[in-house]
């Protein structure tokens, strides 16, 4: 049976971010994630996750100012010490949510910077941020993304992914490999994903184009959850897609694809 956590910043946006776990919980998810809790006193984002019996199953650790366009800082070799205090406050959330797993996004590589410096910057965060993450029982992940949705992104394809984990050496370190992303960029997804199980420690998921909900494009979602099964995928698959009207209008496609 897979696992399918509800995205909060992408679902029930209709209503307050707070109010989203209810809603998450009454369509039957078990799990939420989202892009990053740090607006909101860990406290408070705990007291919902009980009320509704809700596991946290992942975050993004700071990624600089979202909304002046930054879309992680992980690359960055001006921003070292930025991404290393993020680090330690994303530990603080995950320490008092009982999550298990966060994110590290690479970012916009800047301009002017030669590739050596950005992967010598981005291997050297993520050696310490799992050394780090590990002493806490936190798993850490990395995330391919595609180049159309955000320009020059630095990390957007699974073989790059893969020789970072490689090159980073550590077994607290992992791929998110996001279904609509690496469709986008590679597709060949059964494949992609049996081949790089073992390294797989989280998934998300949405149809293209559009990034709707599955059944609304081209990925066949029928074949890709029964693959996912039979090749024996025990993670978390986040259900990170923009509903095509309302994710009530959408939210039938659960009972079509797979069991919760």
């Amino acid at each position: 049976m897979l696992k399918l956590c509800a995205n909060l910043s992408m679902l029930y946006t209709e209503v307050p971010f707070l109010e989203r776990f209810k809603q998450a919980a009454a369509d039957g998810f078990r799990g939420v994630e989202y892009l990053f809790p740090y607006a909101y006193p860990a406290s408070e984002i705990l007291q919902r996750l009980q009320d509704q019996q809700l596991q946290q199953v992942l975050f993004n650790l700071p990624a600089g100012n979202w909304d002046e366009g930054d879309r992680g800082i992980a690359c960055d070799p001006k921003r070292v010490s930025e991404f290393r205090a993020g680090v330690e406050r994303a530990l603080e959330y995950a320490t008092v949510l009982n999550c298990q797993q966060c994110n590290a996004l690479a970012g916009i590589a800047p301009a002017g910077l030669r590739s050596t410096a950005l992967r010598k910057t981005f291997v050297d965060n993520l050696h310490y941020a799992a050394d780090l993450m590990q002493q806490s029982g936190v798993k850490l992940l990395i995330e391919a993304i595609n180049t159309r949705d955000i320009p020059g992104f630095y990390l957007n394809k699974s073989e790059q992914a893969i020789s970072i984990l490689d090159e980073v050496g550590s077994d607290n370190l992992f791929y998110q490999y996001d279904i609509y992303h690496m469709q986008v960029m590679e597709g060949d997804l059964a494949n992609t994903i049996q081949k790089y199980l073992d390294r797989i420690g989280h998934m998300q998921l949405a149809d293209n184009p559009g990034r709707h909900e599955p059944g609304s494009g081209e990925i066949n979602y029928h074949f890709l959850f029964q693959h996912l099964q039979q090749i024996g995928y025990q993670g978390w698959i986040g259900c990170e897609y923009r509903p095509l009207t309302t994710t009530a209008a959408g939210i039938g496609w659960l009972q079509d694809y797979a069991q919760i």
